[in-house]
């Protein structure tokens, strides 16, 4: 008889987790996350604040710079990137050194 060994999906929890919404994965660097929306937010109750605006627009002004970038300084944050350990894939390293400009 052979031996069962079930495979684990889900290796870790995080954030609050319910049973009344719809489940979500993701992955977070090696990290595979499950989670649930509970009480989605309500824009005509409660819209953006100046200080949510003000990241949102950062982010985006993030992304388009790293969508901006020349091969040459592509190459540059490629060999950075390996010196660090941080970052586990290379277009999160370049959108935060972006996104620290911004700041």
């Amino acid at each position: 008889m052979a031996k069962y060994k079930p495979i684990d999906m889900v290796k870790e929890y995080r954030g609050k987790i319910c049973e009344h919404s719809d489940t979500y994965f993701q992955k977070r660097g090696r990290t595979l996350c499950t989670g649930r929306i509970c009480n989605p937010r309500d824009l005509s109750k409660k819209p953006y604040s100046a200080e949510e605006t003000t990241v949102h627009n950062k982010f985006t002004q993030a992304i388009a710079a790293v969508k901006a970038l020349s091969t040459e300084q592509k190459t540059a944050y490629a060999e950075a990137f390996e010196k660090q350990s941080k970052y586990t894939n290379l277009r999160g390293y370049m959108f935060a050194q972006e996104y620290a400009k911004l700041a």
